[in-house]
């Protein structure tokens, strides 16, 4: 059974992006959130998991013919934290830890992905999670330990990722990060900067 699997958030409604389904713009002749799908295929967690919830028949479509099992999101309305914890509810028993991603990052690469994991198996399982930083700022994806959050993350509430129960903790790995770990696309203008439109 796997020991680290990837999860892909993908039920948001995208509120500042407007009336059309953020995730499903058009980047490069592939919807927004396939990017972030293909990269988690290229890297080396198995299985793929990918929760969807708003424009979640939509969401399916755009991940058809990928190897990435689907889950539902039926409380997506009330935040991130429900997407999280219903992804994670989805993983094989056996799953130690999880890489986190967001379906909203298109540049996110899968030899970044694989990174997370090597720090991860370094440390031997003694920390939290493994966060990558660009900037001097935290992004994402992230990895999380499982054995250590698993309560943590059942208890969050709203629209709210992991990231306030990293906050505190001295046990979370910083490592280098690339662009693509501080880039989310939250507005039209956002895709259209990044396609140099």
């Amino acid at each position: 059974m796997p020991e680290i699997a990837s999860l892909i958030l993908a039920a948001g409604r995208g509120t500042r992006f407007g009336l059309a389904p953020k995730l499903l713009a058009p980047l490069e002749g592939r919807p927004l959130v396939r990017h972030a799908a293909e990269a988690a295929l290229i890297a080396r967690p198995r299985p793929v998991f990918a929760v969807v919830g708003a424009h979640g028949d939509a969401v399916r479509g755009a991940l058809a013919g990928l190897d990435i099992m689907i889950v539902d999101n039926p409380d997506y309305a009330e935040g991130m934290s429900t997407t999280l914890k219903a992804g994670i509810a989805a993983l094989p028993s056996a799953c130690r830890a999880v890489i986190v991603m967001l379906g909203d990052m298109p540049r996110v690469r899968a030899d970044e992905i694989d990174g997370l994991v090597a720090a991860f198996r370094a440390a031997e399982g003694t920390i939290s999670a493994v966060v990558p930083v660009h900037g001097g700022r935290r992004g994402n994806p992230v990895l999380l330990n499982l054995d250590l959050l698993r309560g943590a993350i059942a208890g969050l509430h709203g629209d709210r990722g992991a990231g306030p129960i990293l906050a505190g903790r001295s046990d979370v790995l910083e490592v280098p990060g690339g662009p693509g770990s501080a880039l989310d696309i939250d507005t039209p203008d956002a895709l259209a900067a990044l396609t140099g439109r």
